[in-house]
This record gives C-alpha cells, sequence and structure tokens, in this order.
C-alpha cells in the first residue's frame, strides 16, 4: 500500500490560484480532474481484503489480478508502462468480478479505488 508525492495536488492549486490572480485559464487533465481521496475507513470491507491480499503477496481470486493497469482513461496521473497494478474488490453477489479495483502505483503507499470500473479514482488515506 503506497501513497503517492502530493506534488499533483499541491500543482493544480498553484495552477487554479495562478490563473484567478493573472486572469487565465485553466485546463485540467483527467489526471487532476477525476482523482479524488477517500478514508481508509470509509472503504468496503471486501477493499480492505484486497488490500491485504496485496500486502501479503497473494495468493489472488482471479488470474487477472496483478495485471499491469495501463490506464488507457488517463485518470490516474501519467506513469510509465508498469508503473500500475489491478486487483478485483469482490462485490458480493455479482457473477462477474464486478467494477470495483485497486489499483497500485510503484511509489510507497500508492493505492487507489475504483467502485465504477477506472471512471472515477479516490486515493486510500490511510491516516484517517
Amino acid at each position: 500500500m503506497r501513497f503517492p508525492p502530493r506534488i499533483t495536488r499541491v500543482g493544480a492549486a498553484a495552477a487554479v490560484l495562478s490563473a484567478l490572480l493573472v486572469g487565465g485559464t485553466v485546463t485540467a487533465t483527467p489526471a487532476t480532474a477525476a482523482v479524488g481521496s477517500i478514508c481508509s475507513s470509509d472503504l468496503p470491507s471486501q477493499a480492505h481484503d484486497t488490500l491485504d491480499l496485496i500486502e501479503r503477496g497473494g495468493p489472488f481470486p482471479y488470474t487477472q489480478d496483478g495485471a499491469v493497469f495501463q490506464n488507457r482513461e488517463r485518470v490516474l496521473p501519467g506513469r510509465p508502462s508498469g508503473y500500475y497494478h489491478e486487483y478485483t474488490v469482490i462485490t458480493p453477489g455479482s457473477p462477474t468480478r464486478g467494477a470495483r479495483r485497486i489499483v497500485t502505483g510503484e511509489a510507497s503507499r500508492e493505492d487507489y479505488y475504483t467502485s465504477d470500473h477506472y471512471a472515477t479514482f479516490d486515493l486510500v488515506d490511510f491516516g484517517c
């Protein structure tokens, strides 16, 4: 479990402030527009199960777990291929893998949760 550098949020805030002060425009990239945050305690219990499996190195319930996440939606910050990996968060009652995932980055405690199959992501905050 990993946290990314805070520069992404700080950089986005600085761009908005700069644009407001000098009368410019702000163009949000998908990476800064769609990544929110979620308190670890607000995650569903199945997400905690997945995070525990990641920490232990498996075994994982699906063969796709641990696969490289390509970030094709460009919602997460741009990184080289192989930086992100995805893991299934089991959805009770679903006959398929469902839409919930944990996507990890290589940086220390950088874990993202999505409940809508990559449309939006929340950075998991382990400090709350």
